[in-house]
C-alpha cells in the first residue's frame, strides 16, 4: 500500500472529512547517475565559492535573494520561518468552480485523498456531489511547510487533489513570436482536408493504450549491456533529430491528400513491345536449339 504523506481533513461549509494524502505520481524506475568513465565512481558535487573557489562548509551557507546583479539580501532560517504559512492540516474549500474552466496549463502535481474510517460517508457525499455538478473545489493546502493552491475533483471513485500553478508561473503567450491569422492565411481546401484528416484519425481516449516506449527501449538496452558488457561508441542521429531541409515550398493540400490516401499513383504498366535486340537474341537461341535437336535425331 502507498504511504500517506499527510493526514488532515477536508472542510466545506460545516462538513469535516478526515482524510490522508497520497502521491498519485510514481517515481521513474530508471534512474541514471553521473559517473566518471575512468573508474566508474559516482561524481560528487561540491559547494564552492564562486569568487574564491574554496569549498563552503554547511554552517556558512545561508539563503539570499539577488535584488540586483551581484547584490544579495541575506535571509536567515528564523526570518524565513516567520513568513512561512501557518502549518495546518486542513483543506478548506473556499469556492466551487467548473472543472472545465481550469486551464490544464495550471495543473502541477496530483495527489489522492483517501478517507479515514469515520469520514467515509461524508467522503462519498462530497465525491458524488462533485461528480453530479462537474465542479472542482478550490482550496489552499500546506504541504511540507509550503502553501499551495489546489483543485479537488473526481476521478473514478477517488477524490483527487491537484496542486495548481499560480498564473504568474505560466509564461504569457504574448511573449512568443506566433503567426497571426493573416500571416498564415489558410485556403478553404486546405482547411477542409485538415479537418477531414482529424476526423478520420479521431478515436476514444484510452490512456492504457499508451506506454513509455523510450523507457522500454532503454531498459532492454541496459539489460543487454549488463549481460554482454558491450559498449556503444557512437550513436547515430535519428531521423527526427535531423534538421529539416530549408527553402522547399510545402504544398499543404498535397500532403493532406496523401495522408487521406487519395493520391495513390498507379503502378507503371509493363511495355508489351520487346526491344529489337532482345527479339533477335530470342530468335537466335530458338534456331540453335532446333539445330541441336536435328543432330541428335
Amino acid at each position: 500500500m502507498p504511504r500517506s504523506i499527510w493526514k488532515g481533513a477536508i472542510e466545506f461549509g460545516l462538513v469535516n472529512i478526515p482524510v490522508s494524502l497520497t502521491a498519485a505520481e510514481v517515481k521513474p524506475d530508471i534512474q541514471l547517475h553521473m559517473v566518471d568513465s575512468k573508474n566508474h565512481a559516482r561524481i560528487r558535487y561540491e559547494r564552492v565559492n564562486a569568487d574564491s573557489g574554496e569549498e563552503v562548509p554547511w554552517d556558512r551557507m545561508v539563503r539570499g535573494y539577488e535584488y540586483e546583479e551581484g547584490q544579495f539580501i541575506l535571509l536567515s532560517d528564523q526570518e524565513l520561518e516567520a513568513v512561512q504559512p501557518k502549518l495546518t492540516k486542513t483543506i478548506g474549500i473556499s469556492d466551487f468552480v467548473n472543472l472545465d474552466d481550469i486551464d490544464p496549463l495550471l495543473f502541477d502535481k496530483p495527489y489522492y485523498l483517501e478517507p479515514e474510517k469515520r469520514g467515509r460517508k461524508a467522503y462519498v457525499l462530497l465525491r458524488e456531489a462533485l461528480r453530479k455538478t462537474g465542479k472542482a473545489g478550490i482550496s489552499r493546502v500546506v504541504i511540507r511547510t509550503r502553501e499551495y493552491l489546489s483543485a479537488m475533483f473526481v476521478r473514478g471513485d477517488a477524490l483527487v487533489l491537484m496542486l495548481l500553478r499560480f498564473p504568474q508561473e505560466i509564461r504569457a503567450i504574448s511573449k512568443l513570436d506566433l503567426p497571426t491569422s493573416k500571416e498564415g492565411d489558410v485556403a478553404k481546401r486546405e482547411m477542409d482536408l485538415a479537418t477531414r484528416l482529424i476526423h478520420d484519425m479521431s478515436a476514444k481516449w484510452h490512456p492504457d493504450g499508451y506506454h513509455d516506449e523510450y523507457r522500454d527501449a532503454l531498459m532492454t538496452f541496459i539489460e543487454k549491456k549488463i549481460e554482454t558488457g558491450e559498449t556503444v561508441e557512437d550513436v547515430k542521429e535519428s531521423d527526427t533529430e535531423r534538421e529539416p531541409s530549408k527553402g522547399k515550398v510545402v504544398d499543404l493540400a498535397e500532403y493532406l491528400e496523401r495522408s487521406l490516401g487519395k493520391k495513390s499513383e498507379p503502378a507503371p504498366k509493363k511495355s508489351s513491345k520487346a526491344k529489337p535486340a532482345a527479339k533477335k537474341a530470342a530468335k537466335k537461341a530458338a534456331k540453335k536449339t532446333a539445330r541441336k535437336k536435328a543432330k541428335s535425331a
